[in-house]
């Protein structure tokens, strides 16, 4: 036989197998489940589950003297863990614990802790025992907005205009991310001063985020903070609408820079953007800028998410991408 036919054939059957095992690599690559999916279940189970021992040893026995804070849903704690880490340990109170023991509270810490987003503070880990629920954070050195705003002597003055409004904007691209981004999307539920806190660089970062479930009957402290409609039987309560009226009310604190009581600070500031009555509505703590168009579209925005309906009211991705545009032209 003619040695050209044989080295002919030779290649074609090679080229043959290379073929074959090729497609069988490609069939069973395509049988895998993509890098991305496998990486993104990583990431949402890198959360850490503290024994209460742990806890025990990173709080100092829970010692009063590491108390930096109580909120409705339980006292925080400063720890530190044994890397030295600051971190912020929030003990649920036990009647809450109580009332909702056969909740699913390490499946909704699981799923809270996939978060991650530069204007959201992180959740690092849990802990889960009987009349035990607690929570680990992120600490940071961060204060809240009420705080800075309402409790601190100098720290109103601490948070010029331009810090405001940046602020505001942080705030709206956190929301926006629990919102739309986080999957599922998470509703806050307690969007207020006290729920933004402010780092040393005075970024905003959202904390306490979907964690209604462990107080779904207290209501009183979201008082100012919710729309009209939240208070209804049917078709209210905490929706990504009474979300943005709660950023709209942080937004009147930040150019009044009064606090929410009772919602009155809603109803009296829609009033004065109305009338235009913008010396009477900013902070008098501040000096009133040269340019006082930013501190206009500021109030525009506050105004839409407080003085409309659900149904009327801007989304969180409308009222972020007016802020953002906003913060862009005065940090500039």
């Amino acid at each position: 036989m003619n040695p050209r036919f044989i080295a002919y054939d030779l290649v074609m059957v090679t080229l043959s197998l290379s073929l074959t095992i090729l497609g069988v690599v490609l069939f069973l690559a395509c049988k895998k489940k993509p890098v991305e999916c496998e990486e993104t279940v990583a990431v949402k189970h890198c959360v850490r589950v503290y024994s209460l021992t742990d806890i025990d040893a990173v709080t100092d026995g829970f010692n009063h003297m590491r108390i930096v804070g109580k909120g409705p849903l339980g006292t925080v704690y400063a720890g530190v863990q044994e890397n030295g880490e600051l971190v912020a340990v929030k003990r649920i109170y036990p009647v809450l614990v109580l009332s909702n023991a056969g909740l699913g509270f390490s499946s909704a810490l699981k799923w809270l802790s996939s978060v991650q987003h530069p204007n959201i503070v992180p959740i690092i880990g849990f802990s889960e025992a009987p009349g035990e629920r607690v929570i680990v954070m992120e600490f940071g050195r961060m204060m809240s907005l009420e705080f800075y705003l309402h409790q601190n002597v100098n720290g109103a003055s601490l948070l010029d205009w331009n810090k405001r409004i940046r602020i505001a904007a942080g705030a709206a691209r956190g929301l926006q991310y629990l919102h739309e981004v986080a999957t599922p999307n998470i509703i806050h539920g307690r969007v207020k001063s006290s729920n933004v806190l402010i780092d040393i660089n005075f970024c905003p970062r959202i904390c306490d985020y979907g964690l209604n479930f462990l107080a779904p009957r207290e209501k009183r402290e979201v008082v100012g903070y919710v729309d009209d409609e939240y208070w209804n039987e049917r078709g209210g309560g905490a929706s990504k609408e009474s979300d943005v009226y709660g950023l709209g009310v942080v937004m009147l604190e930040l150019l009044s820079g009064r606090g929410s009581k009772e919602g009155v600070i809603a109803e009296w500031g829609l009033a004065l953007i109305k009338a235009l009555s913008f010396g009477e509505l900013l902070d008098a703590r501040l000096a009133i800028p040269s340019d006082m168009k930013p501190l206009f579209r500021l109030a525009k925005v506050a105004a839409a998410c407080v003085g409309n309906s659900r149904k009327c009211r801007p989304s969180i991705a409308q009222v972020s991408a007016i802020l953002n545009n906003l913060e862009m032209e005065v940090c500039t």
